[in-house]
């Protein structure tokens, strides 16, 4: 810690009305701390607040694997009347006349009351991917990251300041230096830029709840743990950066589209990477998260008659299950928009093909016209397929697994990082991300030329479904659609409009 403070976290992780989570706390000099829960959405609504006693507790040694195993400092029992969603939970102690203040959460599932029809679930695998508290992540070295223990200062909660956003905001490169400052000097994991909550899914939401939307929230383990709980929605909703994706996750979403439900993902680098939840808390709720990602022949399940359950690319040649089967596209596909030295000054919004679509009803969107350029609602992480053009416009070439339905409305060029486009780049000798993704998706090397020129891609399909009646998918293949949100963009806000009346 760089000073003396609380850090904390809840169990289990989320929720359903009438029962209780743990808060499981660490306070500096076993000062006593302020607790304040607010769910936040379309207001901010504190549900409980009281002062309770918590000691200090060191942070042990492998918690970033093995948790943290705190007690928990208070339990709090969740009133039957408390509505689904994101809970925040605010701890703060006073240091010497200095309050010190941070963050946990937990999600209130939905009760069977519930007459929402729309269902929000948070990217919080990617969190815990990202997530360095207490040691590694998944991109430190790590291939197994606990789910019992704090969030890193920056994913549960971000101040304002210049250099917040990862994407290109100005028309050069200056956008990651002041990133990097942004972080630094709020004392922010270094990784807070990549995962979390603020980013996304909270001004989704924000929005969502005060356009008149009741939308319900769970985590995406609870797609896992707690199948049954979407078979009432009519939409299910992915938000911002999901990128880690386990087999039951996606069978519960695909046989929800199997059977005529829909989905809309307003979120990029979608399912990239397959994870699987492992350990017990004693209560079936898993404790861990394994990703061996580009160590996967080291996975214990590589050489096994699990093979399909390694943690590699979902787009793997190895795995045969690309995620374009359900979002239609892929970030081996896609790539970096306005980040350092990939496509530095794109425009940041969608060109658009298909302005007829029902997806633009009330935008007055013509051919041609760039859609979302000035919040920069394409930028970071971007999904796309492959296509080709008829007659001056783009169609799915079918090839790399995307529906061959899939009818792509706006394109974007987007470009993966490269030894010299990347901001931190590989050792000599070692592959690229272009070179390594190349490899894995082609099953040999010399490929990257037939991935190297992305597109992030706007699109929608139709499943067939199990009895000929499959539900509607659309994707916005860009993690950042929810900028285009909280900037009050006119034609962002119509087309959203239009995804959760029409399919909602």
């Amino acid at each position: 810690m760089p000073f003396e403070t609380v850090t904390g976290y809840c169990w289990p992780p989320s929720v359903a009305p009438g029962e209780a989570v743990g808060l499981h706390l660490s306070s500096a000099g076993g000062r006593p701390v302020q607790v304040e829960i607010a769910r936040v959405g379309g207001t901010r609504d504190v549900v409980w607040s009281e002062t309770v006693g918590a000691d200090f507790h060191p942070t042990p040694d492998g918690a970033d694997a093995n948790g943290c195993g705190w007690p928990a400092a208070v339990s709090v029992n969740v009133g039957d009347d408390w509505r689904s969603g994101y809970h925040e939970v605010v701890l703060t102690i006073d240091v010497d006349g200095k309050e010190r203040t941070t963050h946990a959460f937990f999600v209130v599932r939905p009760s069977k009351r519930s007459q929402n029809t729309i269902l929000l679930q948070l990217a919080t695998n990617t969190y815990h991917a990202y997530n360095d508290f207490g040691g590694r992540n998944l991109y430190t070295g790590g291939t197994t990251v606990s789910l019992q223990r704090p969030m890193s200062a920056g994913y549960l909660h971000k101040p304002p300041g210049p250099g917040r956003r990862v994407t290109n905001v100005v028309p050069d490169d200056r956008q990651m230096t002041a990133h990097v400052g942004y972080l630094r000097l709020n004392h922010l994991s270094p990784y807070a830029g990549s995962a979390g909550w603020p980013d996304w899914e909270q001004p989704f939401l924000e929005w969502a709840e005060r356009e008149g939307y009741g939308v319900d929230v769970v985590l995406n383990s609870d797609l896992e743990e707690f199948p049954e709980l979407v078979e009432r929605y009519r939409l299910i909703l992915s938000v911002g950066h999901d990128e880690y994706w386990s087999g039951p996750m996606r069978d519960t979403v695909e046989d929800h589209i199997a059977r005529g439900g829909n989905v809309a993902f307003f979120s990029g680098n979608t399912s990239l990477w397959q994870v699987r939840l492992e350990g017990d808390d004693g209560n079936g709720r898993a404790t861990q998260m394994v990703g061996w990602k580009g160590r996967f022949r080291d996975d214990p399940l590589h050489d096994t008659d699990r093979r399909a359950e390694v943690t590699t690319f979902w787009s793997d040649h190895i795995l045969e299950r690309p995620e374009n089967h359900m979002t239609g596209v892929s970030f081996t596909r896609g790539g970096y928009h306005r980040i350092g030295k990939n496509v530095t000054n794109g425009a940041g919004g969608y060109t658009v093909h298909r302005p007829d679509h029902w997806l633009f009803d009330g935008t007055g969107i013509g051919y041609g016209d760039v859609l979302g350029g000035d919040a920069k609602v394409v930028g970071y992480e971007c999904d796309g397929c492959a296509f080709t053009y008829r007659d001056g416009l783009p169609y799915p070439t079918g090839e790399d697994g995307t529906p061959e339905d899939l009818e792509i409305l706006g394109t974007v060029p987007v470009a993966h990082f490269t030894h010299t486009s990347a901001p931190r780049p590989p050792a000599p000798g070692t592959p690229s991300e272009l070179e390594y993704i190349a490899s894995r998706i082609f099953g040999e090397r010399g490929q990257e030329h037939r991935i190297a020129h992305g597109h992030a891609v706007l699109g929608t399909y139709t499943s067939r479904g199990t009895s000929g009646g499959g539900g509607t998918v659309v994707t916005s293949g860009s993690t950042d659609w929810a900028h285009g949100l909280a900037a009050h963009d006119r034609n962002v806000e119509q087309i959203t409009a239009n995804v959760l009346d029409r399919l909602g």
